[in-house]
């Protein structure tokens, strides 16, 4: 269909995509679009930070774009402690801590 992005395949538990073929830890699901979506856009221009910051040999700036992507991954449920692991309180707390340090451009390591 024009104008849907095609999804990567999922583990039979969903608890990983594949790529080819190696395994990722999948997003949480129970994370709402909207949530999601910020995390993702965060997510994407901490990437492009490090690069810009690689280009420039700015380690000081590459630390910190890193750590912006690390604190993005672990909001989605992608690093850290497994979302399938967590209950429901705690998954939410997770994305919504790492939102807000996003949000507010203190993420932590």
């Amino acid at each position: 269909m024009a104008g849907e992005a095609r999804q990567p395949e999922r583990t039979a538990d969903g608890r990983y995509i594949v790529v080819d073929g190696r395994r990722w830890r999948a997003t949480d699901p129970d994370i709402p679009d909207d949530v999601a979506a910020r995390l993702r856009s965060h997510l994407m221009a901490a990437r492009r930070a490090v690069g810009t910051a690689r280009r420039a040999r700015d380690p000081e700036a590459e630390r910190a774009a890193r750590t912006r992507v690390h604190t993005a991954k672990v909001a989605l449920g992608e690093r850290g402690t497994p979302w399938w692991e967590q209950d429901d309180m705690e998954r939410r707390t997770r994305w919504g801590e790492g939102l807000a340090a996003l949000d507010r451009g203190t993420p932590e390591a």
